[in-house]
């Protein structure tokens, strides 16, 4: 009886086989001699057809949010950089920067509250869903954590080494942002990518020569420890390009499916315990809690939030990589604002710089090379299990029609 159900479950997968096999073949020769028969085979080409039409248009709206999304993002970096720098270069103003901050991450829950109403399923109040997010909000948290150590790794590293050191080694964020993407991502990048990235970090080095490369100011600060400095900035870098990538990773991988309005909120949430300790930490600044506020000083706040609005839109509908050249490019076109309404520096090195740049995004944005995700090993090894299970079935099934040949009837 067993011999019997093995040979008859061998032979049944031997004509399975065969079948697949042909079923390409035979479905191709079928549909083109049928096409001119039977009108229904026409209609369904037609309908793949239109399918592939859909899916091309879909594409290029994503594609086309996705670089509206970026240069909007570019953009507010550039204003809040020209902002920040007038106010605190020009007009002098005093007040605590992380008081900024939190007044930005405030105006971030409110305006994600209001969206998230706008989502709410039939019968479900606001209360409850705000209720329900901030009961799941553990990851953002940990996020907000990590963004505080790498305020605290900043200060720690600007304290031991210089502004010129520091700005060096910060550029290590771009290969960092991509290392960690293709660690934790498993994206598997191609080499033009990897030249653009590398050509893009030596273009940001390059244009920001100026602050590394001023003899005048020292390298290590007065009673400042070079390796502890060194050390710091590493780390921070390190964090940046894993905190990139996780943010990533949860938005888009996370099995509770949270909305990019409802990731703001959470992130908002954990974000203003960590703020809130800083400006305890700093005694409120040179102007005292609440201190030395100003217009300039709630536009900053409110450019503030749209920035952490647009970075989670650009994850979203681009990836961490994509962000990281969207802040990158700011640095450029930032410095251009800089020269044109505040009469900062802008030399031919910067300007040659600047250019090197702008290429090695576009190399980096019009490689049409597909970035390609490698498999989780875990899960090959469970089909290569499986396929050497159902191999040792056929090689047992095989060998008993052998043997049970070489017996005779």
């Amino acid at each position: 009886l067993r011999l019997s159900m093995l040979s008859g479950r061998h032979y049944q997968n031997l004509e399975e086989r065969k079948r697949s096999s042909t079923t390409a073949a035979k479905i191709q020769g079928d549909t083109t001699h049928s096409a001119d028969r039977n009108p229904a085979v026409l209609n369904d080409s037609d309908e793949v057809k239109k399918g592939q039409s859909h899916k091309a248009m879909f594409n290029c709206s994503i594609n086309t949010i996705k670089m509206g999304v970026l240069l909007i993002l570019c953009l507010q970096n550039s204003m809040f950089t020209i902002l920040r720098r007038y106010s605190q270069g020009v007009l002098k103003e005093v007040y605590a920067t992380h008081e900024v901050l939190i007044v930005g991450e405030v105006i971030k829950m409110v305006f994600s509250a209001w969206m998230i109403t706008g989502n709410l399923s039939e019968g479900e109040s606001l209360a409850t869903r705000l209720n329900f997010l901030v009961r799941k909000s553990g990851k953002m948290f940990i996020l907000a954590l990590i963004y505080g150590a790498m305020n605290i790794l900043s200060y720690v590293s600007l304290r031991n080494i210089g502004a010129g050191i520091f700005t060096i080694f910060a550029q290590c964020k771009i290969l960092t942002t991509a290392t960690f993407s293709s660690i934790i991502l498993r994206r598997q990048y191609s080499w033009a990518r990897w030249r653009a990235l590398i050509s893009l970090m030596m273009g940001v080095l390059l244009f920001t020569e100026p602050i590394w490369n001023d003899f005048d100011k020292p390298m290590v600060q007065d009673g400042g420890n070079a390796m502890v400095g060194t050390v710091a900035v590493l780390i921070e870098v390190s964090l940046s390009g894993f905190a990139s990538i996780y943010f990533e990773k949860v938005i888009k991988t996370d099995k509770d499916q949270l909305g990019i309005w409802e990731r703001n909120f959470q992130l908002a949430l954990g974000s203003f315990p960590v703020y809130f300790l800083f400006i305890l930490w700093n005694g409120g600044g040179q102007a005292g809690y609440l201190g030395g506020w100003s217009p300039v000083a709630w536009c900053l706040a409110f450019l503030g939030a749209a920035g952490g609005l647009l970075v989670a839109l650009s994850i979203k509908y681009g990836d961490s990589i994509l962000k990281t050249l969207a802040t990158t490019g700011a640095i450029i076109v930032s410095s251009v604002l800089d020269y044109m309404v505040l009469g900062g520096d802008l030399t031919p090195v910067m300007c040659i710089a600047g250019s090197q740049v702008i290429i090695a995004i576009m190399n980096y944005s019009f490689d049409t090379t597909p970035v390609t995700v490698s498999p989780d090993p875990t899960s090959v090894d469970k089909v290569t299990d499986s396929e050497c299970d159902e191999n040792e079935k056929e090689n047992e099934t095989e060998a008993l029609l052998s043997n049970s040949a070489d017996d005779g009837p």
